[in-house]
This record gives structure tokens, sequence and C-alpha cells, in this order.
């Protein structure tokens, strides 16, 4: 039976204090990332505080599905990694308790997070997302001075086409001004062309004084009745200086029609994008059917041989009793040239209709995959909040640290991974390059085995996230190391055996002289030895072995000056300047990969060079720490 326990309540606790923080701080962010998008529609409108405050208000209910993800995943990392980093998580496991039985009741938190996630997107996602995108089109349709963009024509007033190829924000004077007016028909089109103009508002905000200086107006004219007949007046031609147009605008807020928006899949439910599938694959499904029954139905016809003659030689065509060279050779002179060319003609027409008959299935198919996406994506954004919390948890438990520096890196980095995926799959699905239920689930398919693997090796306690581990490893493999940190000790059980030490420091220095004396360390050595013959450099092994002991013993002296000069002496790479690898089967398959043997050879010249150096350095050292010895014993 499961009952609360006073480490659930104190987890809890802990957990809920940092979602809570972690919401109100991804919330914000998501927001005002997304109020860059918009707010160039919101600068200049007059808009009231109410109108304000519903804008942000459905915009942050349309972000708090996004928000959960990422809360939960940086409040997870940091609960654990301060119980990791306070010892209290060294304590609980010590106490007989696993990471997992110390997360269930968080588990039971995020489930119901998960279901509000789920709520969100369901309930209030479609009604927010109708509202929301009801007043920002309603944003559009307000001041249309400020909306007319550069370089395109914009079709916000009504009756009007309006181009501009350079605006002044300051004056708000537009330059190179194109205008295409259509009244009733084609027929009533004017064009105006201004080098200059100025478009304003009335007081009243329903009409637009729109000022023109240095233009001209092109106008078509309908034909008029005249005494005595019919006159036509092709169009007429106006230049002008300066001239004021008044147009019919109604500037003041008012919100637009939410039919157009109420289609969209974003503002469906669940419920309601089920029951409009089934419309919309009924839809396509005979929409099919239609357009395979008119390419059945299409035949040849040619109007120079009649239906008749045409029905005949396409069912003989049909038939394989014909071929179409045999069928056109039957034919001379202008006739056939006729029959050609109404061929041709037709091909092109039935080419045409198929490009436009393609174009339409694409968009009624495209609707299709767009309320499949909207439908899954109700529940991987939902699902999303419980692989981001196995994710975060057992990472804070296996890093340890706490506060804002590594949680909050590993956080964004996590999301940004998802947010590609995310928005990659969307976009190929939507394309129709993958199928809808993988576009939408890759993010699923990648982050919940991450979570599974993270999970299973915190519990475990595995070493697989050790730092020090990976940080030992790549010193090897790039030939680093660290160097010796040795410090006076506050306890000294056993003083060190001075003479004893110095005289081995002394034959450590004569070894070290005729080894270097014997194997010439600054010489390119034989390629065939290094790679096909084994064997390890024994003597530089026993040397390093001697030193260290030396060292170790000499650690426990109270000297500051041989102290220092312990922490001189170089850590000894006992085998990198003989071969490359320790294993013979390596060194042989190295060497017969010529570019990868080339890198490895030059490799250990380097080791080589570096070992002759550090020789050189311990033996300084060691003369060094002999004469101080001297010292110490003369005094005495």
């Amino acid at each position: 039976m499961f009952r609360i326990k006073k480490l659930d309540l104190f987890i809890i606790k802990q957990f809920l204090l940092l979602f809570a923080a972690a919401f109100l701080i991804c919330q914000f962010v998501l927001m005002m990332q997304f109020l860059w998008r918009y707010v160039d529609e919101l600068i200049g409108k007059g808009l009231t505080l109410d109108i304000l405050g519903k804008f942000f208000w459905y915009m942050g209910l349309l972000l708090v599905p996004q928000a959960l993800p990422l809360a939960i995943l940086l409040s997870a990392l940091i609960t654990f990694g301060n119980l990791g980093e306070s010892v209290e998580l060294t304590a609980i496991k010590a106490a007989g308790i696993s990471l997992m039985q110390s997360m269930r009741s968080l588990i039971v938190i995020v489930l119901i997070i998960s279901g509000i996630s789920y709520y969100f997107l369901d309930i209030v996602g479609p009604k927010a997302t109708l509202s929301f995108y009801q007043i920002r089109y309603s944003l559009m349709q307000a001041n249309p001075e400020l909306e007319i963009p550069e370089g395109m024509f914009y079709n916000g007033i009504k009756g009007s086409n309006i181009y501009v190829q350079r605006k002044d924000p300051q004056s708000g004077h537009l330059y190179g001004v194109m205008i295409y007016q259509q009244t009733q028909s084609y027929e009533d089109q004017a064009i105006i062309l201004a080098d200059s103009g100025m478009i304003q508002s009335t007081a009243e905000k329903k009409h637009l004084v729109l000022t023109l200086w240095d233009g001209e107006w092109f106008e078509n004219m309908r034909s008029q009745d005249v005494a005595g007949g019919n006159a036509q007046v092709p169009y007429r031609r106006e230049s002008f200086a300066y001239k004021k147009m008044v147009l019919d605008y109604d500037a003041t807020f008012n919100l637009a029609d939410p039919g157009g928006i109420a289609s969209h899949a974003r503002s469906k439910t669940s419920k309601r994008i089920v029951h409009d599938l089934d419309s919309i694959r009924q839809f396509n499904d005979s929409l099919g059917r239609s357009i395979y029954r008119e390419a059945l139905a299409y035949n040849f016809y040619f109007p120079t041989i009649g239906r008749k003659d045409s029905l005949r030689a396409f069912s003989e065509v049909a038939a394989k009793k014909v071929v179409f060279d045999s069928l056109l050779a039957g034919f001379k002179g202008q006739r056939r040239l006729d029959m050609v060319k109404e061929a041709a003609r037709n091909a092109q027409i039935e080419a045409d209709n198929l490009v436009f008959k393609g174009d339409y299935v694409d968009s009624a198919q495209r609707q299709d995959r767009i309320h499949e996406l909207e439908l899954l994506g109700k529940i991987t954004q939902a699902l999303s909040c419980i692989y981001f919390f196995f994710i975060g948890a057992p990472l804070g438990a296996i890093i340890r640290k706490g506060g804002l520096g590594v949680p909050v890196i590993i956080s964004v980095f996590v999301f940004i991974v998802y947010y590609i995926l995310n928005n990659s799959g969307m976009t190929m699905a939507r394309s129709d390059e993958w199928t809808v239920w993988f576009g939408r689930w890759i993010p699923t398919i990648v982050l919940a085995p991450l979570a599974i693997f993270v999970t299973y090796k915190a519990n475990n306690d595995s070493t697989v996230f050790n730092v020090d581990l990976y940080k030992s490893i790549m010193y090897r493999m790039l030939g680093l190391r660290e160097k010796r940190h040795i410090f006076r000790k506050e306890v000294i059980i056993n003083d060190p055996d001075y003479l004893g030490d110095s005289d081995k420091l002394q034959q450590l220095s004569a070894d070290i002289d005729a080894y270097s004396q014997e194997h010439k360390l600054l010489r390119w050595p034989n390629p065939i030895h290094v790679f096909f013959r084994p064997g390890d450099d024994q003597r530089i092994q026993t040397i390093s072995d001697e030193l260290e002991t030396v060292i170790e013993d000499l650690g426990n002296s109270r000297d500051k000056v041989i102290l220092n000069e312990l922490n001189n002496y170089p850590i000894l790479a006992t085998h990198a300047h003989t071969r490359p690898f320790r294993r013979t089967w390596m060194n042989i398959i190295t060497g017969l990969l010529l570019p990868a043997g080339i890198f490895f050879y030059f490799r250990m010249l380097r080791f080589r060079i570096r070992l002759y150096q550090d020789l050189r350095v311990i033996t300084r050292t060691n003369e060094a720490i002999t004469n101080r010895i001297s010292e110490l014993y003369h005094r005495l």
C-alpha cells in the first residue's frame, strides 16, 4: 500500500517550490520569445489595457504546455542535484532506500502534471488559440499606415492594393507609391503612380486620407451611351502635383470573424479532430475516385475528323489494333498538320489540368496530415513531461550539482535537442517527406530511451557519468598529464629516511645518464621495430617505480624546500615512447594502415622528446634535493 512518508514530503516540498519558480521563469522566457514575433503588430495601435491583457492572457495559455516539460526537467535536476551535493542522497541510499523509491512520490506528481498538460492541449488550448488569433487578425486591421510594408503589395485596404518602395518611419512619408484601385469590375481599374505620399486616419477613424505628390492617374473607362450611338472611351490619364484621396476604412479595433480560424486544426479538440478527420478522408477518397473516373473517361477528340471517327480511332488504339504512327499516316497535307496541332493543344491542356488537380489533391491531403499531426501532438507533448522527469532526476542524482549552473546548461541542451527534433519532425511530416506518426513521435523515440538509460544507470550507481574517469581517458588520448600536488601533511607518523632517499636519488641519476647514452631518445627509431616487434621499455618503468617510492617517502618531510622540489618531478609516460599501443596486433594494424601509422609514429616521437626533457628535469631535481638533504644534516 502506498503511504506518504516524511521522506516523500521532504522531497515533494523541495520539488514543488523549485517547480513553481522554474515554471514562472520558463513561462516568462517563452512569452518574451513569442512576443518578439508580434511586437510590431502591437506598437502604435492605440489598444486599451483590456485588449492587451487578453492578448497576453491567451498567449500565456498557449505556452503553458511548452513551459511544463522544461520546468519539470529543470526542477528535477536541481532537486536531486541539491540532494546529491549535500550528501542527503547518499544518506537516503545508506538507509536502504533506492533512487526509484525516493522518486515515487514525484512520479505521481509528474503524472498529474502530464494530465494537466493534456487538458491544456485538448480543452484550453483550442479555445485560447481561437481567441488569440482572433485578436491578432483584428490587430492587423487597425492603423494600416503602420502595416504597409516596403517592397511588396499591401491589400489590407478594401478595393486597393498599395505598393511602397521606401518608408520614412520618423515623418511617415511614403516614397515610390503605386496604387491599384478596383471598384466594380476589371473595366473600372485605376493605376496611380506618385513620387511620394502620406496616409493618415481621420479623427473618427472611419476613413483614410491619402495625400500624394507628383504623380499620374491612369483609369479605364466603361463605354458610355451618347446621343447618336455608342462612344468608346478607352482610358483617361491625369498628371498631378498634389492630390488628396479619401478611402473608406474602419480603423477602430473590432474583433475579426472567427470563422476561418475555427477551421484550423489547432483550434479543435481531439474529439472534433477525429470527427473532422473522418470527413476529410472521405472527401479525399471521393476526390481521388472522381479524378480517376475523369481520367478513364478522357478520350481523344479531333474536330477535324469528327467525334465518331475519333472514338473509333481511340478504340482501335486501345485494343492495340493500330499504333499512332500508322493512324496518323492515313492523313495528308493540311489535315494532318491540323491534327498534330490539335493533339499538342489537347496534351498541353490536359497537362495543365493534371497540375491543377495535383495541387488541389496535395492541399486536401495536407489538411489530413495537419489534423493528424495536431491529434498526435496532444499526446506526445503531454508524454514529454514524463520522460523529461526521468532524464532530469537521474542526471541530477549522478552529477550531484545543485543551483542554477550545471542544471540550467543541461536543461537548455536537452530542450534544444527536443525542440529541433520536434520541429524537424513536424516540418517533414507536414510536407509528406516522413510519415505522420514518425514525424510526431521522433522526439519520444530519441529521448525516451535516453531517459530509461540514465534512470537505470543512476539507480545502479553506475560510473558512466564519472567526470574524472572521462577526464583521465581524454588526458591519455591527447598525451596530456596532470602536475603533482604535494603539500605538507598535518600529521606525520614516520619521518622520511633522508640519507637512504638521497642515495637512491643519486643512483637514479646515474641510471638515467646510462639510459640516455644507450637509447639516444632524440634519434628517429626504426618503424619496423616500432610497429612489428613486441617489447616494452622496462628500464623506464623501473626508474619510474623507484622515483615514485622516493617521492612517497619524502612526502612526509616538514621541509618546505624539499616539498616544493617534489612538485617539480614530472609524471612519466613509461610506454608511449616505444610503440603506439600495448597490444602487438593493434600496432601491426596501425603500421599497415599508412595514414594512421604516420600519425602514431610522429605521436611516438613527441613522447620520446618529452621523455628526454623529463629525464633531464628529474636529474636536476635529484641534485637539488640531495643538496638540500646535505644542508639539513650539516646544520645538525
